[in-house]
């Protein structure tokens, strides 16, 4: 299962790269007015409107792995979650039981006050 993770990951890193090269090389809505003043464009490999095509279905095939590479990483994490064992597996778990065990070992002085400020002010009082 391990060599999966590697896998999708490799896979979204992968698509998200081509996604954000593919978003770059598309020319957007105002650049269409100079092809046809002959800035060059429709001399160019796909023709005057073929890239625009072309790289639109490319990117929208790479934002497809992109998102079922998504998905599937979050199935597999919490599938794993799942397979954890019930005690003490959790980080939040793991962090508050050493405190709740500290608190409840350790015996209050005998006459001693719960509230932090009461120490100074009972010697204060006995004079």
């Amino acid at each position: 299962m391990n060599f999966l993770h590697n896998l999708l990951i490799a896979v979204q890193i992968i698509s998200a790269l081509v996604m954000i090269g593919l978003v770059l090389v598309q020319h957007g809505k105002g650049a269409d007015m100079g092809a046809s003043f002959g800035s060059g464009a429709s001399g160019s490999l796909f023709g005057a409107t073929g890239s625009a095509n072309f790289l639109s279905r490319s990117t929208a095939v790479c934002a497809t792995v992109f998102f079922v590479a998504t998905l599937s990483l979050a199935f597999y994490a919490n599938d794993r979650a799942a397979a954890r064992p019930a005690g003490g597996s959790s980080v939040l778990e793991g962090s508050a039981a050493p405190a709740a065990s500290v608190a409840a070992s350790t015996p209050a002085p005998s006459g001693a006050a719960l509230v932090p400020g009461a120490e100074s002010a009972a010697p204060a009082a006995s004079k």
